[in-house]
């Protein structure tokens, strides 16, 4: 994609491990289901779930089990996804805005100040809930979760309705991830891709930065125009 004379006209964002991290209550609550399933758990396969919907990450956790969990149904599995949100919901009731991640609002507030529009393209189905308990809901322009597209990261549907939600041409976005599944889903869209975390992991991304705290509109201007 040729950027020269383009300038950035939206920055979409993920939630969980970008303006909050959230891991910790998923895990608590899948390691809950996991072991009332007999199915071993812990952080690494936690790891496995970032960036992916809940259904798809009860399909992994079974997917350990003899017969891949072929032999549970639908309702099964989803009374299962059921219980562990409901878990989770628990969990997050105490989340407030001292856990919104390092430099996220000097982010957001640049944004303002330069007339960028932001966006929310999460996997999770709590995120306005989570949005509204982080007191960031006024610094989005749209919020899209899974339960407006048709398939989740790394498809790109999120980011895609995210950017139309905006009106925004995908080239002219970026989009904001921690997650291999995220990346995937920013580069699908024909988005430039930011991702937050480890090298080797987000590979794939256009601009990557070891923590929130490096995040700089002006930074991430830089290497979207260059």
């Amino acid at each position: 994609m040729n950027k020269e004379h383009q300038e950035i006209q939206a920055i979409i964002f993920d939630l969980d491990g970008v303006i909050t991290d959230t891991a910790k209550y998923h895990y608590e609550a899948w390691k809950q289901l996991a072991d009332e399933l007999n199915i071993p758990f812990d952080w690494k396969f936690n790891e496995q779930l970032k960036g992916i919907d809940r259904m798809a990450s009860l399909e992994k956790i079974l997917s350990q089990l003899p017969d891949e969990g072929k032999s549970f149904t639908l309702e099964q599995k989803q009374d299962w996804a059921t219980s562990k949100n409901m878990n989770y919901q628990l969990l997050i009731e105490k989340v407030d805005e001292s856990e919104i991640l390092p430099g996220i609002l000097d982010l957001f507030h640049d944004l303002k100040q330069a007339g960028i529009p932001a966006g929310l393209a999460s996997a999770s189905r709590n995120a306005r809930t989570l949005v509204r308990q982080l007191k960031v809901e006024p610094f989005f322009d749209v919020i899209v979760d899974p339960t407006s597209v048709a398939q989740g990261k790394p498809a790109p549907d999120i980011f895609l309705k995210a950017a139309e939600e905006l009106g925004v041409a995908s080239r002219y976005c970026v989009g904001v991830e921690d997650a291999e599944a995220g990346i995937q889903a920013i580069k699908s869209a024909g988005m430039f891709a930011v991702g937050v975390g480890d090298a080797d992991t987000l590979s794939d991304a256009d601009y990557i930065v070891a923590e929130t705290s490096q995040l700089s509109f002006y930074d991430i201007r830089r290497h979207f125009v260059g």
